[in-house]
């Protein structure tokens, strides 16, 4: 781990070529490093999701995860901003597909880039991540308890369709963090996603954690599970490791 780090907002170019909001943490000083787009869970660009993104930096990635409500709410709390973009049906896959584009295409403009990108998404960000994986060229996914890849529930944003045709499509390797005693997504829709990839021989991992349900990564919520989230770190850290080095 490094604890010298940069991290600002930024403007970024997003879909359809507007400007949007964007938070970038990366290694200080010299060296070749990956990129990590970071998307942020439903509740927002917030606090906690600005953690998570200098925790890559740390580790000797340049991560940015755009502000995906920024079109809806400008400058509004992370709850005004979400519910505003709720309220409007969610963010639309075709935008969210061109804003991650924008964020990967950021990184590798980077002194120091070694021209490797991969994703991160939890909770809606996790499907999000599974869907940028399926549309854009990128190295290596992470999905962090994604729901409504398979089966959408009665609670996700107007917006939400089932992706799961277009698993043939997925262009990385992904890695999949769930828990046991989440509904959405359950482990069967989990394993029936697996069991999907599989069929077009897809390079994928799924891990299921006893004990936790859905957010077990989020510290600042009741759902936090310290052994499920230490243990899905490090497998991130593993995946990232073999996938964005060099």
């Amino acid at each position: 781990m490094r604890e010298d780090l940069i991290a600002e907002t930024i403007t970024i170019t997003g879909h359809g070529g507007d400007e949007i909001e964007a938070y970038l943490a990366r290694p200080q000083g010299t060296g070749s490093f990956g990129g990590v787009v970071v998307i942020h869970h439903m509740p927002g660009y917030d606090a906690a999701t600005k953690e998570i993104t200098r925790k890559f930096a740390a580790h000797g990635y340049a991560a940015l995860m755009p502000n995906l409500y920024y079109r809806e709410a400008p400058g509004a709390s992370p709850d005004d901003a979400a519910a505003a973009a709720r309220a409007q049906g969610g963010v639309p896959d075709e935008r969210l597909v061109g804003d991650v584009a924008g964020a990967a295409g950021h990184l590798r403009s980077l002194p120091g880039s070694n021209g490797k990108v991969g994703v991160i998404g939890y909770c809606s960000g996790g499907r999000q991540s599974f869907l940028a994986a399926c549309s854009l060229r990128l190295d290596a996914a992470v999905d962090c308890y994604g729901g409504a890849v398979l089966k959408v529930p009665e609670t996700a944003p107007a917006s939400f369709k089932p992706i799961g045709h277009l698993a043939e499509h997925l262009s990385c390797p992904l890695l999949g963090l769930f828990g046991a005693d989440d509904q959405f997504p359950a482990p069967q829709e989990t394993a029936e996603l697996s069991q999907l990839l599989d069929g077009f021989g897809k390079p994928h991992e799924f891990h299921t954690f006893a004990g936790a349900g859905h957010a077990f990564f989020a510290v600042d919520r009741p759902s936090y599970r310290v052994e499920a989230a230490n243990e899905g770190w490090a497998k991130i850290w593993a995946f990232f490791g073999t996938h964005l080095a060099g």
